[in-house]
């Protein structure tokens, strides 16, 4: 049996400015049950050395069979650790199952393989908010609980402009989309082989009790680390390094209890994107992404430090995100919640305080409801209860630019406490009721509400 540990560092101490800023979500007593209930699994002391299953570390033979073999004996000795010692490792997909920890010893390198036919046959997952059959993620988890990926080693998925991004050009997103507004079943959206799907890297599905902890990953040939539909996931020190398209660091799926912390995201898009589902597939799954901590991250390069949408369609709320710092001039936005009348969906109750950013090329908040389709479909979206607080950026395009729509303006966002210098631009507010700044200032002059 798997025991827990009580998560670190974060306490109710720690929010207790919260109360006082009127948002639901920062009561204290649900700030408490949230963190009691984010607790990382620990796993029996027992071994698996992938090496004693066959595994060669030359980077060129094929270990996949090898780590199978592996965890297959973990998991019926009750769990425990599978370690892939130092060396290069060349695997394809990996299915992680319940109580195994895959632990990367330090200077381990598990190189995934550029072979699509690696990654069959496909399973049940998500591209982009809307379920399908497709390539297997490269760690994938399904219906799992007590699964967990350690470090310090790397997880390398030897993605470039010749193997997967160049894939998106060719991509059939739109069909699987119209599948998804149709309500085909799933059974029927089988994508794969000749449809351009790119595969995550890492993706529990409908799982619970998650660790991800000290481990780096680089070249990443979509979105690196996406739990969907999981309960109970911490993310915790990992270094993320990947520039290809799409290549967002951390995006919790229709998640409940997921707590993100002391990470480093370098990324070719959103650093962390909170998510719950696209349009009509959205909406038929109906599933939340609700009550996320994120603390202590550093984000470079990215779209966005943090974003929550555009696939929101399930709804979001109880976002907690402090002590970040952020920074580069290729990182556009520090907070950004987007949306759109197709996607729709409600984001409530959102939190982002004593964040320090140097610079980013647009603006430091942005909530957006014009993303992509924008105004003018049948699904407006709603954002209210938003706070924004001790904040302060160096440089950037915008302080805040907020864009509601008239028939669906953005309610009750309040700022305080923050300082936007060198910024070029005056921010921009349209429909947006219940606005309140207070002890803010731009370019050293008062801004008022």
């Amino acid at each position: 049996m798997a025991r827990f540990e009580p998560p670190r560092r974060l306490t109710r101490r720690s929010f207790l400015a919260v109360a006082a800023i009127g948002v639901s979500a920062g009561a204290p007593s649900q700030i408490d049950d949230i963190l009691a209930r984010i607790k990382a699994p620990v796993f029996p002391s027992r071994d698996f050395e992938i090496t004693k299953f066959g595994a060669v570390a030359d980077g060129e033979k094929p270990c996949t069979e090898a780590i199978r073999k592996a965890i297959a004996a973990c998991t019926q000795a009750g769990g425990g650790r599978v370690v892939v010692p130092r060396g290069t490792f060349l695997t394809g997909a990996i299915h992680l199952t319940s109580n195994v920890n895959l632990h990367l010893a330090d200077g381990a390198r598990l190189a995934f393989s550029r072979d699509p036919k690696d990654y069959l046959p496909l399973v049940f997952t998500r591209f982009e908010g809307t379920e399908c059959m497709n390539y297997s993620p490269f760690l994938y988890a399904f219906e799992q609980t007590n699964v967990a990926i350690t470090g310090p080693g790397t997880l390398d998925g030897q993605a470039d402009d010749e193997h997967w991004w160049s894939w998106k050009k060719r991509a059939e997103r739109k069909q699987l989309v119209a599948m998804g507004d149709k309500n085909a079943p799933v059974s029927e959206r089988v994508f794969g082989e000749g449809r351009y799907l790119r595969p995550n890297f890492i993706q529990p599905y409908r799982s619970k009790n998650i660790l991800i902890e000290g481990i780096t990953i680089v070249n990443s040939p979509m979105w690196e680390i996406n739990p969907v539909l999981c309960r109970n996931v911490t993310v915790r020190g990992v270094n993320i390094s990947s520039h290809g398209p799409n290549n967002d660091g951390c995006d919790p799926e229709c998640c409940t209890d997921t707590l993100v912390e002391d990470c480093v995201f370098d990324t070719g898009d959103d650093c962390i994107a909170i998510k719950s589902g696209r349009n009509q597939d959205g909406r038929r799954v109906n599933a939340p992404c609700e009550n996320l901590v994120i603390r202590g991250c550093t984000m470079k390069d990215g779209h966005g430090g943090v974003s929550i949408g555009s696939e929101v369609s399930g709804n979001v709320r109880n976002v907690f995100i402090e002590h970040c710092e952020m920074s580069s001039p290729h990182l556009e936005r520090a907070l950004r919640i987007k949306s759109n009348s197709y996607r729709g969906g409600t984001v409530e109750n959102v939190v982002f305080r004593n964040i320090k950013v140097g610079q980013v090329s647009d603006a430091v908040v942005q909530i957006d409801l014009y993303y992509e389709e924008g105004p003018g479909g049948p699904y407006n979206p709603t954002v209210r209860n938003v706070t924004i607080e001790d904040v302060t950026c160096n440089k950037s395009k915008y302080g805040l630019h907020f864009r509601g729509y008239e028939s669906a303006p953005i309610r009750d966002v309040r700022v305080e406490h923050c300082r936007f210098n060198n910024v070029a631009e005056p921010m921009v507010i349209e429909n947006v009721k219940g606005l309140t700044l207070e002890d803010v200032s731009q370019n050293g002059k008062p801004l008022h509400s």
